[in-house]
């Protein structure tokens, strides 16, 4: 039997950790023995593991994303001084580079100057295959055994500041690099051409049947019509990626076009004051309406008329391609990986990223209900899960 060890953070709720257990989900466990090893054994995906899946137990990666504070108390001297060192050159870096705040720097810093005081993981095994699912991409690389090394990629790298030369360093210790989709592997190449021929297409696996038994597990009461309203829902991180923040002002003016929608969001993150100050700016409290974080979105996403992805930028939507699953009619900004996401007029619709753009287009879109009922007809006609990309993933073990 061949032994798959697969890396990642933690399992809160986001589309590379449904992207995660999609893939926990599509393995032969007949064939193969899986070790999961996880930074932080928490997240409301945790549950959701496989039984299969052998759960390996945390080391010093748990201090990674724990406050500086909480290292001193629990007398973890090695990482706090790693944290640091790596704070302060970022800092050193940005400056050197003339980069914007909202860059990648402080983060890969951060596990490049701490990854030396992590135990290496389950030594007394070399694995067939070793997965770097998410981030930090230094624990696979440094503190596995493993014939073979893959990593993921789930980002534009288009619209991140990296230090090259540092990422090069790390990603060049893969056998492999996964990406989910072609833009993400322009956007990446664009940045570190010489990783060409180590990168593999691998799309986010989604199974079918998981997202419609999940999708009837209740009824999304919070969302229930009491009228003739449309409803509007959009599920993601409530960060900048995800441009949750400008969805008050495009609501408005959809309802100013004389539409009754009501717009649900569903998530959780560090924009969501900024969201809600937006929305009591501008009155909206009846029609934007934040409903938090969701361990189950799909009873959410069934219950919509339309669902919405408004980001500035997305390596590829998870939820964008549940919601094809469950043929609710799909409306996507013109992000730089738009394309890659659906076939506009055919199984979604793209419209402008800027604000009054996106109002129109989603307008047209509701008024269009020939479109509609094409694009349904094609999502009911088209299977959307994709169990067999995991076919890939065992010809590397080959």
């Amino acid at each position: 039997m061949k032994k798959i060890l697969i890396a990642s953070h933690c399992m809160e709720i986001g589309g590379a950790e449904k992207a995660l257990l999609g893939l926990l989900n599509s393995i032969d466990y007949e064939k193969y023995q899986v070790d999961l090893f996880l930074c932080r054994h928490e997240g409301e995906l945790y549950n959701q593991i496989p039984i299969l899946v052998n759960i390996l137990p945390s080391n010093q990666s748990k201090f990674l994303a724990v406050p500086m504070k909480t290292l001193i108390k629990d007398k973890a001297f090695k990482m706090f001084y790693g944290r640091l060192k790596g704070k302060y050159l970022a800092k050193r870096k940005e400056k050197e580079l003339s980069l914007k705040p909202d860059n990648q720097i402080a983060l890969t810093y951060s596990h490049k100057y701490t990854y030396k005081h992590i135990e290496k993981i389950n030594p007394s095994v070399t694995y067939d295959l070793a997965i770097s699912f998410l981030t930090p991409h230094y624990i696979v690389a440094n503190k596995v055994n493993a014939k073979k090394k893959i990593a993921w990629i789930h980002t534009d790298y288009s619209t991140i500041d990296i230090d090259q030369q540092t990422e090069l360093q790390m990603w060049s210790q893969y056998d492999y690099i996964a990406s989910i989709s072609d833009k993400c592997t322009e956007s990446f190449l664009e940045k570190m051409p010489s990783l060409k021929d180590k990168i593999i297409r691998i799309d986010n696996i989604l199974t079918k049947e998981m997202v419609l038994t999940q999708s009837d597990a209740f009824e999304a009461l919070e969302m229930k019509k009491n009228g003739n309203e449309i409803i509007l829902c959009s599920i993601g991180r409530f960060s900048y990626a995800k441009n949750f923040d400008n969805i008050p002002k495009i609501c408005k003016q959809i309802r100013e076009a004389g539409i009754n929608v009501v717009w649900y969001l569903i998530g959780y993150g560090g924009d969501k004051q900024l969201i809600k100050d937006k929305i009591a700016e501008l009155h909206m409290e009846d029609y934007v309406i934040m409903l938090g974080k969701k361990e189950n979105p799909y009873p959410y996403i069934k219950a919509c008329d339309f669902y919405i992805q408004p980001s500035r930028y997305e390596g590829k939507s998870v939820t964008v391609r549940e919601a094809q699953i469950l043929c609710k009619p799909v409306i996507i900004t013109k992000f730089p990986t738009s394309s890659s996401q659906l076939v506009d007029g055919y199984d979604g619709v793209i419209v402008p990223l800027d604000n009054n753009g996106c109002a129109i287009g989603i307008i047209d879109f509701i008024n269009n209900k020939e479109l509609q009922n094409y694009i349904m007809n094609n999502l009911k006609n088209n299977d959307y899960s994709n169990s067999n990309e995991i076919e890939k993933i065992y010809a590397l073990m080959e």
